[in-house]
């Protein structure tokens, strides 16, 4: 039976871990000079691989002269190094049949490729090239301040984007997880090629990295093509560097909910309705409790707000519930679209099915809603870049790493008398509701 791998406390150096996983694969972990971590998932027979480059900084770490600034990094890491151009990325992907992209977060940012296993080695140094040596030029720099700001525009004309950042705000007010990842026009527009370089060499050092790659792919090959890449980055590896810390898990969120946010948008013919509260951290050791309880409320066709909402009172096309967890706290919350007219009743069933989850729930449902999330969990790694990303995630937010089967496991074990206490414990909290559509 495979077993947890217990990932050093991000402090340590020199250590070097190494555990099978299911099915032949295995996961070794180092610590290079400088601090660099290198986590590797060896898959059998897999001939992708993706490589992940990590920075654990997202938005909330921004200091106030620095807002903006994670967003636009991801942005201007692809426009070029001393090395390559804008084109010269993109093309050494293309030529490849490659794929290249980054992700912000709240609290990370990640610079990703996908390739067959031969290709890996240019994978590693373009994407180490972009975090080592970005220009960061003023005309890019000007240039991709106007695709920000189309990117934010862009976001605000979906109605489902904006409720669900409006509902972070109203749960989070006035806490750093609470602001918007790719920041707004009035950020965008202030923060200026200096904060933003500032902020760069602030963070992007070998001590705050973290390489994820999953896949065809060999522990020893990447840790050495990492290390030449960052050398030849300009990347001082020296001895003895201690790895960044990861956040304090039990740090305080002091935040007061907005109860009640409308938001009227004449041009929509669908009110969105969203209501939720606080909810758990990515740790919390009930996290598998709260994947059946969503699976039974609102986590699929079968659930309880689809059987209700839309398919017994047909008030809604689409209607689902969510968690959004981060390292202190999370959100979680029910949504749902209709017309405008039906939003009183559409949130009032939400908040009935949220009591009744107290209530209790079958054994029937307790056992489909396992069976669902262990298909799905599985179909989901069944490919390079999964792996490599629950790699990153369990090396900063985690602290170890479960096999398959044991993450199986735990959801087997969940009771029924847990999940109606986790149930309880949602209904009791102060709930925030959120509207976006028509008057």
């Amino acid at each position: 039976m495979p077993h947890m791998l217990p990932l050093v406390h991000a402090g340590a150096i020199g250590s070097d871990l190494t555990i099978e996983q299911d099915h032949g694969a295995v996961v070794r972990r180092s610590v290079l000079p400088g601090g660099v971590r290198v986590l590797t998932e060896q898959i059998p027979g897999m001939r992708s691989a993706t490589l992940g480059a990590w920075i654990g900084v997202g938005s909330r770490d921004e200091a106030p002269e620095h807002a903006g600034s994670t967003h636009f990094l991801e942005h201007l890491l692809f426009k070029g190094t001393a090395r390559r151009s804008a084109l010269d990325i993109a093309e050494e992907f293309d030529r490849v049949g490659g794929e290249s992209n980054a992700l912000t977060g709240k609290e990370y940012t990640c610079y990703y490729a996908r390739v067959i296993d031969t290709d890996l080695p240019m994978a590693i140094d373009v994407i180490l090239d972009m975090v080592t040596g970005a220009r960061l030029d003023q005309a890019d720099f000007d240039m991709e301040r106007g695709v920000i700001l189309e990117e934010l525009a862009m976001n605000e004309d979906d109605p489902g984007d904006v409720i669900h950042e409006r509902f972070t705000e109203a749960v989070l007010g006035g806490h750093v997880l609470g602001r918007p990842i790719g920041g707004t026009p009035e950020i965008i527009n202030a923060v200026t090629r200096d904060a933003v370089r500032e902020h760069y060499r602030e963070h992007y050092t070998p001590e705050g990295l973290i390489i994820t790659a999953a896949g065809g792919v060999d522990h020893d090959a990447v840790c050495a093509m990492v290390a030449d890449a960052l050398t030849r980055g300009g990347w001082d590896l020296a001895p003895g560097i201690v790895p960044a810390g990861r956040r304090d898990r039990f740090a305080p969120v002091e935040a007061t909910l907005d109860p009640e946010v409308r938001i009227t948008r004449h041009e929509l013919e669908q009110a969105h309705v969203l209501l939720g509260t606080r909810g758990f951290s990515a740790t919390d050791e009930r996290r598998s409790v709260l994947a059946v309880y969503n699976a039974i409320l609102g986590g699929g066709m079968s659930s309880r707000l689809f059987q209700e909402i839309r398919e017994k009172r047909g008030l809604t096309y689409s209607v689902y519930s969510f968690g959004a967890p981060s390292t202190e706290t999370g959100v979680f919350g029910v949504y749902g679209a209709c017309i405008a007219s039906k939003a009183d009743e559409v949130e009032r069933l939400m908040a009935v099915e949220l009591e009744r989850m107290a209530d209790g729930i079958t054994a029937s449902e307790l056992e489909r809603a396992k069976g669902q999330i262990a298909g799905s969990m599985v179909l989901r790694l069944e490919d390079s870049y999964s792996r490599m990303s629950r790699l990153g995630k369990a090396e900063l937010v985690f602290g170890d790493l479960w096999s398959i089967a044991e993450m199986l496991d735990d959801v087997h074990a969940v009771t029924v008398d847990q999940v109606r206490a986790l149930a309880a414990d949602i209904a009791s909290r102060e709930r925030v509701s959120v509207r976006v559509g028509p008057a």
